[in-house]
């Protein structure tokens, strides 16, 4: 069998598009767009990076040690995902946007300190299901059409619900006598209309 394009044709189509860098013609997207979306991603990520280390160092209580680890632990996986969006919007010719102003904005998630553990871990919480909910649209949006991001975000999406339970788990510990924290809440900065609230979190993803 015979490519459906021949070799030499995409020879000298890279040659002639190597500015383009990771970008082929057959790329079906709108470049912008993806770049928009990934920066979008990016900038939650960043805010999740600041929030969970203001909680590694401001933590306190009997339950100190436990959440201070946790938080250190998604804050390195954060910057982690962070950098991985960085690098794909660079292959896509884009710029990774990182004016501390420009990200406040574009976050998916808003930079909450909270005044005592439990509300860090609700906050934490809320953060959390807002990127999961988010990050779900993307994978379907890249579906096919850019396999590399689709695979990325598939990649982060597992972790932030990892990040979710171990969220939930912790709540639990902190305040288990709450009969309203033994349920996943409906809050008011979720996506309306897409929350999985009354479902019981402990032991679940989320």
């Amino acid at each position: 069998m015979s490519f459906l394009t021949d070799i030499q044709t995409i020879r000298d189509r890279a040659r002639q598009e190597i500015e383009s860098g990771a970008v082929t013609q057959d790329y079906s997207l709108d470049k912008e767009q993806v770049v928009k979306l990934l920066n979008e991603a990016l900038a939650t990520e960043i805010v999740c990076v600041l929030r969970y280390r203001f909680h590694y160092y401001m933590a306190s209580g009997i339950h100190k040690e436990g959440a201070a680890a946790e938080f250190l632990e998604h804050s390195n996986e954060e910057q982690r995902h962070a950098d991985m969006l960085a690098e794909r919007i660079k292959q896509l010719g884009g710029k990774p946007e990182m004016n501390p102003a420009v990200v406040a904005q574009r976050s998916h998630s808003e930079y909450v300190e909270g005044t005592s553990l439990e509300d860090m871990l609700r906050e934490d919480l809320i953060a959390e299901r807002i990127a999961i909910q988010t990050y779900r649209e993307m994978v379907a949006f890249f579906g096919e059409k850019d396999p590399t991001s689709r695979r990325m975000m598939e990649e982060i999406l597992a972790v932030e619900e990892e990040h979710a339970d171990d969220i939930a788990d912790l709540l639990f510990a902190v305040e288990p006598d709450n009969v309203e924290n033994t349920k996943k809440l409906y809050f008011d900065e979720e996506i309306p209309g897409k929350s999985d609230a009354g479902q019981s979190a402990k032991g679940g993803g989320a």
